[in-house]
């Protein structure tokens, strides 16, 4: 009995292993296979986004002016965000990260609700945001934990991870707990909504398709500019809270 419940075990996690949401375009690199649909849509955002930004600061005015005046507001938003969750005294360095976090995913997910992809086809697989592939919101949760781990560790050295044990070593277990699903959060947070508003579009386009998916859409956008926002904000309140660290109690 014991043997076969082991075997379906097994069988059970081999299945599930297998499982993908939709087909996918596969590149194979070095023997690693990749979603090639991912880094097609996601290196057209990169363009995009250079493009804009070298459009607007190409010739920087002291009076700024149409699309200078608008891409000075968007620096200050995101500057904001980072001092709001940061702190006065360090957030300028972070600037950078916070802002490139939240203009990639905000592309990513304005890519995936205005551009048509379907009309595109591919030999296999289909192109989407790029945010709505579980891997790419992994790996930008990643790069927010590794982004903290950094800050707390460059401001307090090794004391940093004294914060395990505070205000008891009691609570060593969930401190390290915490750690594992803040990426989690931010990844499956992000992820689930670009997911679900692509799939509620894509039924209401099929039933009704002409008039009826317009205001879906419309929500759609409002939708995945507040995610942008809250995973922008928790990635910086996390290295915030990193840079409070143990050596300022």
């Amino acid at each position: 009995m014991v043997f076969i419940y082991q075997k379906s075990i097994q069988d059970l996690s081999l299945v599930i292993s297998g499982v993908e949401v939709g087909k996918h375009l596969y590149w194979e690199i070095n023997g690693y296979k990749i979603h090639g649909q991912v880094f097609i849509v996601s290196w057209l955002v990169i363009f995009v986004l250079l493009s804009l930004a070298f459009i607007g600061t190409r010739s920087l005015e002291r009076i700024p002016k149409k699309w200078q005046n608008f891409m000075e507001f968007v620096l200050e938003f995101l500057q904001d965000i980072a001092k709001n969750q940061i702190g006065e005294h360090e957030y300028r360095q972070w600037v950078p990260y916070i802002a490139t976090i939240f203009l990639f995913i905000l592309g990513s997910n304005w890519a995936g609700a205005l551009i048509p992809w379907k009309l595109i086809e591919l030999s296999e697989g289909e192109l989407a945001a790029p945010t709505n592939d579980i891997n790419t919101t992994v790996a930008l949760s990643l790069l927010t934990s590794l982004s903290y781990f950094y800050a707390g560790i460059s401001k307090n050295g090794i004391g940093y991870f004294s914060r395990y044990i505070e205000p008891t070593p009691v609570l060593l277990p969930i401190n390290i707990l915490e750690d594992f699903t803040k990426p989690l959060s931010l990844s499956f947070r992000l992820f689930g909504n670009i997911l679900a508003d692509e799939l509620v579009v894509s039924v209401f386009t099929l039933l009704v398709p002409i008039l009826v998916p317009l205001p879906v859409m419309i929500l759609g956008l409002f939708a995945s500019s507040i995610q942008a926002l809250i995973f922008s904000t928790l990635s910086a309140a996390y290295i915030g809270e990193a840079l409070e660290g143990h050596g300022d109690h």
